[in-house]
């Protein structure tokens, strides 16, 4: 067995057999991502690239709550007052990941369980197999804390059936596996405790090409059914329009307990971050691919950054804790289509330079 890094760091990386393994280990920060962690996945999925007894690599998050609960949105808070260059250092680092990891040339395996929000998402959906569990608990939150989903989901999501991922990007709910599998956000259910017999197979496995069959033969039906397909024809009904205002409208008129529930949790939300998402979700469901996506989402972030509601968002849920946010404008009225436009526009150097869109 290879192993670069001790248990106390915050990604251990390590062979097991034929297998690479990528541990995340901030067990405490439900293995929230930092600089250090993406820079030491990408040193690990750079080394077991080359290294030919490798046959897959398999991601997973050391502690009982989950793979990751994301990025580690307290950094980029503490980070107001810095430079422009500073700020985005993160997004400049965890976005090419998420590329790399969407085209990486051998099997990557992503071991789903638990907590899987935001960057998780990132480093895990864009994998050739992506695994949840019974304990799987999904979403790209953002909307909650002024933000928009970003990693890659304004490409992932609006290739979801319908508008299933204009629903999960707007309201930030948390799905389970069967509704993870069926929103295109993952492809096998194995249950939790088979997870380290999973991961044993692998290590034995010699051929790339024999992955998928051993994956398969350890994944089995979700136990419990999801909210998504059951609610398809409403979520559709109400979420098919371009304006966040008639999608407001279309589920006051539905009058249904999942239209009710709906749109209390979009009523809480920032407005122009609500705005925000569809637009970008809008124009993901054209794009020519990822990286047209994340290079729109860089340039959307760094904007976020020179506004109120991000840092009014993170000090509401995860500062003070107040869970009461002041957004700011604090209508949807008062977040007027050119504003949206200037989220849009590129103000920092591309991620991807000279790379074909």
């Amino acid at each position: 067995m290879m192993q670069q890094g001790l248990p106390g760091d915050e990604v251990i990386i390590q062979t097991q057999g034929h297998a690479g393994l990528i541990r995340l280990n901030r067990p405490k920060a439900i293995n929230s991502l930092n600089e250090a962690m993406v820079s030491g996945m990408k040193a690990g999925l750079d080394a077991f690239a080359r290294n030919s007894d490798v046959t897959c690599v398999i991601l997973s998050g050391e502690g009982e709550r989950g793979l990751c609960a994301g990025g580690d949105v307290r950094q980029i808070y503490a980070a107001k007052s810095a430079s422009p260059e500073d700020r985005t250092r993160f997004w400049r680092e965890e976005f090419p990941l998420n590329y790399t990891i969407s085209h990486y040339p051998k099997p990557y395996v992503a071991l789903m369980d638990g907590i899987v929000m935001g960057g998780g998402v990132g480093i895990s959906a864009h994998g050739r197999y992506r695994i949840v569990t019974e304990r799987t608990r999904l979403a790209m939150p953002e909307t909650a804390i002024g933000y928009f989903p970003d990693v890659g989901a304004t490409w992932l999501l609006p290739r979801a059936p319908g508008e299933a991922g204009t629903w999960l990007g707007l309201t930030g709910r948390e799905i389970g596996a069967a509704d993870a599998i069926y929103a295109g956000l993952a492809d096998y259910h194995v249950a939790s405790q088979r997870l380290p017999e999973l991961v044993h197979a692998l290590a034995d496995v010699s051929f790339a090409a024999d992955v998928g069959a051993v994956v398969e033969s350890f994944s089995s039906k979700p136990d419990a059914d999801g909210i998504l397909a059951p609610h398809q024809r409403r979520i559709d009904a109400a979420f098919g329009f371009d304006t966040i205002e008639e999608i407001i409208d279309a589920l006051v008129s539905a009058e249904d307990s999942f239209a009710k529930e709906t749109l209390s949790t979009l009523q809480l939300r920032s407005p122009t971050s609500l705005k925000l998402t569809l637009r970008l979700l809008r124009l993901g469901r054209g794009s020519s691919g990822l990286v047209e996506c994340l290079e729109r989402e860089f340039a959307a972030g760094c904007e976020v950054l020179r506004n109120h509601d991000f840092y009014e968002g993170v000090r509401a849920a995860l500062i003070d804790k107040d869970r009461n946010p002041k957004w700011s404008p604090a209508t949807l009225d008062e977040v007027s289509d050119e504003e949206i436009d200037s989220y849009c526009v590129p103000t920092e150097p591309p991620l991807f330079r000279g790379h074909r869109l």
